[in-house]
C-alpha cells in the first residue's frame, strides 16, 4: 500500500495518536507507549489512565517523540524515538550495558500498527519518517533493537521493535546480538545540508552594459 503521509507527534497530532491507541484498548494492556519512558508501564500501582495522562503531559511538554503514519486523515501507526534520557528503559538492558561503550544520540524503541494495516508498509513508512525527524532535529548516531525473523514465524503484532531487515534497508548495520533474536543496530544520520544562497553578481559583471533583448552575453 502506498500514499501514506507522516507527521511528528506533538500537541496538534495528539488527538489522532490518542484515537489510534483507544481503538486498541490502550495498546499492550494500557501501555500508551510509556514502556520505555522513565515512568514505566501498567503495574500494580499504575493504571492505563495514568499512563495516558503521563504520555499526554510528555507530548505537550515536548518530552516525547514519534513519527505518526496517516492514511488520509486517520493515524494508523507510529515509530517512537528519542534521546536516551527520554527513553532510558530498554529490554535486555543488562546484556546491553555489558557491551556499551558510548550512548547513542537517539534511540528508536517501538512501533505500533493498526490491526487493519499490518503487512502494508506502515512500519517502514514510520521508520523513514522517524529518520527524517531525527535529521531535522540535528542528526547523530541512531540505535535500535529490532528482531531477526529469518527462518521463523512471528506474528506482526509482536514485532514492536521492528525487524532487522527493515532497518538494514534503511542503512543500519548490526553491532552485536541482544538476547536470542534481537540485535543492536546503528546508523549515523546527517543533518540536512543547507542550500547555498544564489551567488551574487560581481562588480565586473554589474558594471557591464546590459545586452539588448535577444542578444547573447559576450563570453
Amino acid at each position: 500500500m502506498t500514499g501514506f503521509s507522516v507527521k511528528p507527534l506533538d500537541e496538534s497530532t495528539w488527538p489522532d495518536f490518542a484515537r489510534l491507541v483507544e481503538r486498541h484498548n490502550g495498546v499492550w494492556g494500557g501501555c500508551w507507549c510509556m514502556s520505555f519512558h522513565a515512568e514505566g508501564v501498567v503495574g500494580r500501582s499504575k493504571t492505563a489512565a495514568q499512563n495516558r495522562s503521563e504520555k499526554e503531559c510528555r507530548v505537550r511538554e515536548g518530552r516525547a517523540h514519534a513519527a505518526l503514519v496517516y492514511d488520509g486523515p486517520t493515524c494508523v501507526g507510529w515509530c517512537q524515538f528519542g534521546p536516551p534520557d527520554e527513553l532510558p528503559r530498554i529490554k535486555h538492558k543488562r546484556a546491553y550495558l555489558e557491551r556499551l561503550t558510548a550512548l547513542p544520540d537517539w534511540r528508536i524503541t517501538c512501533f505500533f500498527v493498526d490491526r487493519n494495516y499490518r503487512g502494508k508498509g506502515v512500519a517502514a513508512a514510520a521508520l523513514k519518517g522517524a529518520l527524517r525527524d531525527i535529521a531535522r532535529l540535528g542528526g547523530g548516531t541512531v540505535e535500535s533493537y529490532p528482531e531477526a525473523v529469518e527462518g521463523r514465524s512471528v506474528a506482526g503484532s509482536f514485532l514492536h521493535n521492528g525487524t532487522v531487515s527493515m532497518f538494514e534497508r534503511q542503512g543500519f548495520g548490526r553491532t552485536h546480538r541482544l538476547g536470542k533474536n534481537h540485535w543492536v543496530v546503528t546508523k549515523v544520520v546527517r543533518r540536512p545540508s543547507k542550500k547555498r544562497p544564489p551567488r551574487a553578481l560581481g562588480p565586473r559583471f554589474l558594471g557591464r552594459r546590459q545586452p539588448a533583448a535577444g542578444r547573447a552575453l559576450p563570453l
